[in-house]
């Protein structure tokens, strides 16, 4: 029997290597419906006490968990949470559709929370993977077992991240078990299980260059690295910059293990597109190559995604602060002496003699291109035609495929057929974390460690090489370009609101307005609709565009989501402690 994939808390899944949908993986199918604080219900086969019943035409225990094959067909579950293309990034100030209360300030306690939830439900499938393997001395199983540990640290990772440290669960719980109600460990707890579930994992993984043809898309050795050299250097800096003692052995397992990725000769920036590689890596031409790590893939006719710029503007849309982001073509700030930025004045001036990166994420208006939903028609890049957004005036080109039976499409989500992977961990982020991790540890990085990591990524779209010399000339501070390379290359691709928060920088950047063009002083005032007073007067003193205003953070509470209330009651009515983040 196929499983619908929509179903997150059915125990099937779909196999990454040839993308399809899977049989049924798991003999006693566990519905979650809550986290730890939550009964956790478990079919299993009854028996009695002078009998051995084995069921003779269904899946049990008994007859499963035997082989590799058995294992494989377990965790391949496990891949359906790996996150599809979405809109992180909307969390934080580089991009924009809606006032969000995440990055506003506004949010509220929730009762539920899918994430929490469906999070412990991976957990859940892991351990229990991890258990049926334990003491096993066949390679195969090993393998699997290694994966299993992999996402056990990767769901623990997006609970990490959000709300701090979380209750610790490494076992199949039971409706009796006293861990049901385990406490909230701390977030260094919580980090330090993942990062060893890693390390576990990675010495049993394959490496990316040994995998067969028919398992690419599957944990490798490079994956578990990689993901611990992000969590590594997400600790490590939310440690340093609150004073804790303990970031320096964070920012150290953040060199070794994005040294180790680097060391593998397994991956590499892609380059296949030439100048326009940077652009195509995130579409069609960039699926499979060497830049990716970890990716979650899609196939037409089986799995399908949405173009993250929807035509009524309510998706990605950069911002006033992610275009400012963009050097000049000679490696300055667009707001350094010298610098060769040629202004707002024309609709296109901002958008000359930039880093090549920022056309190749943001269209250039009046460009003609390919749009999804218009067909093979090359369509100028105007409002109306298509509709231009009106929130900030830009409109994303990174993720816009060109692929025209896909643009010819009136299908969306789930039925969607853009096709594209979405890269979880990519190479480029990996020499991002080693500078980063590097500078961060000695508070200097050597031109020899940037031309391992920036200056590569800087190559790949001809910009000039970010020496200390450099810096030190045009009056420029390291840190500040390391961070501005970083948010550049992963724009749009759910990292700036972490960040910002680990960097302890969102209390500042938050805040600010959300803007966009420079209307008054520019030719946009000349056209439709921002010549119309509804937009001319929502223009700050400079003329630019303001999209929202009035926006908050606590930093008393704000830099933790809080936990959902069910949860919290779940334990108090029966005596235990859940505790609430602070402040919510």
């Amino acid at each position: 029997m196929k499983i619908n994939y929509k179903n997150k808390r059915s125990i099937l899944g779909y196999e990454p290597n040839d993308r399809s949908f899977i049989y049924e993986s798991q003999l006693k199918p566990n519905f979650v419906f809550g986290v730890i604080g939550v009964l956790i219900l478990t079919f299993t086969v009854s028996c009695k006490k002078n009998l051995n019943l084995v069921s003779k035409d269904s899946v049990t225990d008994a007859t499963f968990w035997k082989q590799g094959s058995d294992f494989k067909l377990a965790a391949n579950y496990l891949y359906n949470g790996l996150d599809r293309l979405g809109t992180e990034d909307l969390q934080s100030d580089i991009a924009f559709a809606n006032p969000n209360p995440v990055s506003n300030g506004t949010l509220l306690a929730p009762e539920t929370d899918d994430n929490w939830t469906n999070d412990y439900i991976y957990i859940r499938s892991a351990n229990n993977i991890i258990a049926k393997a334990a003491g096993s001395a066949d390679a195969e199983i090993k393998r699997y077992a290694a994966e299993a540990k992999f996402f056990r640290a990767f769901y623990y990772w997006k609970l990490l991240r959000v709300y701090g440290g979380v209750p610790l669960i490494t076992k199949v719980l039971t409706t009796d078990d006293p861990a049901l109600f385990s406490p909230r460990s701390s977030r260094i707890e919580t980090a330090d299980l993942i990062l060893k579930d890693l390390t576990e994992a990675a010495a049993d993984l394959p490496l990316q260059t040994a995998l067969a043809a028919a398992d690419i898309g599957r944990i490798t050795k490079g994956a578990a690295q990689g993901l611990a050299a992000r969590v590594a250097l997400f600790e490590g800096t939310w440690e340093k910059f609150r004073g804790d003692a303990s970031a320096t052995k964070y920012l150290d397992a953040a060199i070794s293990n994005s040294s180790a990725v680097m060391s593998s000769n397994a991956y590499a920036l892609y380059t296949g597109s030439g100048a326009q590689s940077y652009r195509y890596l995130f579409i069609e031409a960039g699926d499979d190559s060497k830049e990716c790590i970890l990716d979650r893939r899609y196939a037409r006719g089986i799995l399908g995604q949405s173009y993250p710029y929807d035509l009524d503007g309510s998706g990605y849309n950069p911002t006033r602060k992610m275009a400012d982001l963009y050097l000049d073509k000679n490696g300055l700030p667009i707001t350094s002496p010298g610098t060769v930025f040629q202004g707002y004045a024309t609709f296109v001036s901002e958008f000359q003699n930039r880093d090549p990166r920022m056309t190749q994420t943001m269209i250039i208006p009046g460009t003609l291109t390919i749009r999804p939903f218009y067909g093979a028609t090359k369509v100028a890049n105007w409002p109306n035609t298509p509709q231009r957004n009106f929130n900030t005036g830009y409109i994303l080109y990174k993720y816009m495929s060109e692929d025209v039976v896909a643009n010819n499409s009136s299908q969306q989500g789930d039925n969607s057929i853009f096709d594209f992977d979405r890269h979880l961990i990519r190479y480029a982020e990996i020499l991002l974390i080693y500078a980063e991790a590097s500078y961060e540890k000695n508070s200097s990085i050597s031109d020899a460690d940037l031309d391992l990591s920036i200056n590569k990524i800087r190559s790949r779209v001809g910009m000039p090489n970010l020496t200390n010399a450099f810096v030190t000339a045009n009056g420029l501070n390291m840190r500040t370009e390391i961070r501005r390379e970083r948010t550049v290359e992963l724009c749009l691709e759910g990292f700036r609101y972490d960040d910002l928060r680990r960097w302890k920088t969102a209390e500042t950047e938050l805040p600010q307005d959300i803007k966009g063009i420079k209307i008054t002083g520019s030719e946009w005032a000349t056209r439709a609709p921002y010549n119309d007073p509804v937009y001319t007067s929502k223009v700050d003193a400079n003329g630019f565009l303001i999209a929202e205003k009035n926006r908050k953070f606590d930093p008393s509470k704000d830099y933790l989501q809080p936990l959902p209330t069910k949860e919290v009651a779940f334990y108090a009515t029966n005596g235990k402690v859940l505790a609430q983040n602070p402040g919510w």
